[in-house]
Formats: structure tokens, sequence, C-alpha cells
């Protein structure tokens, strides 16, 4: 856990383990909040997803409990934990909480501050509310795909991130959670948060869906400034095969990069459709003369708004990503040493190195004494099977 103490004395229960909740449940515990990741006892995970033990930053920050909430004495433990917590967040299918004795309206009948999320594709209702999906299915539905440049087929690209899981719904959550926090402190209510990740793709498609709401025209790409029109925003091949990413929208930034890349001639033309080719063409060939480190070398420091194309593997050795420790040390109880993203979200404390838990260990016994579980009730409850 980081010492930002942003969001200390904040106890986040978290039902996921995978998806747009974990990534949410993820942000909170980078900010200080002390998670609790809920789930299954053994032989009682169903069809439940365990991700590999580095995912979700190997649940730095995090503890785990296990609890059959199938079991109306499981129920009755959770609902304990619940009371005393101030979010709680689960990721099951429309209806299934509910059912459960766990929804909203349980849980804030014992602890009336609560703040519940519920993360889901499509949301609680609409004709689309019981579809199965996942991020790529969210990203088609909103508009993101169709945006995205085209495969050899014709087909839109595949995304090279989870976009939909950590923006439209984790962070979008995140926001949610902490927004109704703010009020809750305030005011003592809680609040019920109804995610839809499908929605939150909506949120990040703005520019362009706004732009057809106002004017009447179907964006496409290639079809304006951010999706290829235009030579000055684009990418390009260097001469070891690695590639270039211009993005020289302001005036001053492109006539830099034409001075620099000895194409005074297109200055005045950046935005004439009459000559994209042409300078497209030219910035191909010139481009082409050096390897892509020099080019960076030459260029970046000079407000010409040029990026390498970078791959995985060379990220952790950048000097930036050095300088603002971006890479921190993980310490696993059976994986041994291995590197991570340290929290890197403004205001997150990044330390050097975390301990990080094994993903079969779990601490429901102190996690369920702290919300005041005594210990006969927790050995009958583990006897029965219903915790582990």
């Amino acid at each position: 856990m980081t010492d930002s103490g942003f969001l200390d004395g904040v106890t986040v229960l978290d039902l996921a383990t995978v998806g747009p909740a974990a990534r949410c449940s993820r942000l909170l515990a980078d900010y200080g909040a002390a998670v609790v990741k809920v789930g299954p006892p053994p032989g009682k995970k169903g069809v439940q997803i365990q991700p590999p033990f580095f995912a979700y930053s190997a649940g730095r920050g995090t503890r785990r409990v296990q609890i059959d909430l199938k079991e109306p004495r499981g129920k009755d433990a959770f609902l304990k934990l619940a009371a005393t917590a101030q979010v709680v967040i689960e990721s099951f299918r429309p209806g299934v909480v509910a059912r459960l004795g766990i929804g909203w309206d349980d849980v804030r009948a014992v602890n009336p501050a609560i703040v519940y999320c519920s993360t889901s594709g499509y949301g609680q209702d609409g004709p689309q509310a019981a579809w199965a999906g996942h991020d790529l299915d969210y990203l088609a539905d909103g508009g993101f795909l169709a945006m995205s440049g085209k495969r050899a087929d014709g087909g839109p690209a595949l995304p090279g991130a989870t976009i939909a899981d950590a923006a439209a719904g984790g962070m979008h959550a995140a926001i949610a959670i902490l927004a109704a926090l703010v009020r809750a402190r305030r005011s003592g209510v809680g609040a019920y948060l109804d995610v839809a990740v499908s929605e939150g793709v909506l949120a990040l498609m703005g520019l362009v869906i706004d732009e057809h709401l106002a004017t009447g025209r179907a964006p496409a790409p290639g079809g304006d400034l951010l999706t290829g029109r235009y030579a000055c925003y684009d990418v390009y091949r260097a001469g070891d095969g690695r590639w270039l990413a211009v993005a020289a929208i302001e005036s001053q930034f492109w006539a830099n990069l034409c001075r620099l890349l000895e194409l005074p001639q297109w200055t005045q033309h950046q935005y004439d459709d009459a000559h994209q080719e042409a300078i497209r063409a030219d910035l191909r060939r010139v481009f082409a003369t050096r390897y892509r480190d020099d080019w960076v070398a030459r260029l970046a420091p000079n407000d010409t708004c040029v990026a390498p194309v970078r791959e995985i593997a060379e990220l952790p050795g950048m000097a930036q990503h050095r300088a603002r420790r971006v890479f921190a040390e993980a310490r696993h109880p059976t994986r041994g040493r291995f590197r991570q993203v340290a929290p890197v979200l403004a205001g997150c404390e990044r330390a050097p190195e975390y301990q990080v838990p094994d993903a079969d260990a779990t601490e429901t016994d102190a996690v369920l004494a702290a919300a005041g579980l005594d210990a006969a009730e927790i050995a009958a409850l583990r006897a029965a099977g219903i915790v582990a």
C-alpha cells in the first residue's frame, strides 16, 4: 500500500477478480484505501477467473478473504464486513447480488453511508443489460473500433490495450466512487453507482460523437485531424524500420518540423487537402534517411511534437522513467522478485519496492475478527467450509 494517505480510513470490499472492478480497486489501493478482495472458498469458485500472479500489480496493498456467499452464514459474515466498510464493488451479472442477499438494499440496511458500485458491460437495466461481453465488445458497441485504423482485410484494428476495462470501466468507477465518498463524508448519505463500461466508452468517444450530433456528419477513420486526414498527425517509418509518431498540430510546431526536415515548402500548406499526399511522400522519404533514435535526438527536443513508437521491452530502460521512478521492485512469497509499474497516477507515492501477497493466501480470520466476529464464530464458519 502507498503512503499517499488520500484514502486513509477507507475500506473497500471488492467482489471481483478481473476486469473493470478489479482495475478500480487497484487504483483505490494505490491511493491508500484498505482493499479487501472477497472470493469464494476453494472448490466453490465455479467459472471465476484467476488472473496470473503479476496481473493488477500482483495485488499489492490488498488483502484476501474467502467466504461462501451462497450460504446464509456466509452472507451474514459479508454483511458484517460491509457494516464497517465505506465501499463495496461488484461485477456480477445484473440481479445476482440481490439474489444472494448482498445487494445495495441489503448493505445499506446495515450501513446507510456505504458507497456501492456495480460494474457491468451495459448497465443494470435496458435491453442489453444481460449481454455477456469483454473489452473488445464494449469498444465495438461504443464506436471506438469504428474510428480505429484498418487492418489489411479492411476490418478495424484490435486495440493494443484493454481501454474499455481500464479507462471506460475502472477509472470511470474510481472517479464515481471518489465523488460519492466526498458526499458521504459530508452528509452521511451513501450512493449506488451503476457503472456501465459501454457508457464509459461513449465518454471517451465524446469528441467525435458530439461532432456527429452537432453537425450531422458521420466521422470515419482518416476523416479528421486526429484520425489521419493530415500528414502533420501520422506515423512514419525511419531508416532502421522503426517508427516515429508526428503530432505537430499547431502551426509553430509544424514550422519547426518542416525547417528541421529541410522541407520549408510545406510550412504554409499544413491543412491544405490538395497537398497532403505530396507532403506525406516527402515526409516518408526524409524520415527513411535516418534511424529512429537519430531523428528523436534531432527533433524531439526542438518543439516538433515528435516521439518514438517504442516497443514494450524498451520502456523499463528509459531515462525518463528511471528519473521519475516509474518502475518498482515487487517481492512475492513464492515467485521471488520481479519488476512492475509503480503507482504512477498523480498523488500516489512511488516506493522503490513492494511486498505483494500470494494469491492463495488469505487473511480471512483477521479481517472477520476486525469486523466483530469472535473466534468461536470464525472457527465454526471455517469448520463448515463457509470461509477459508
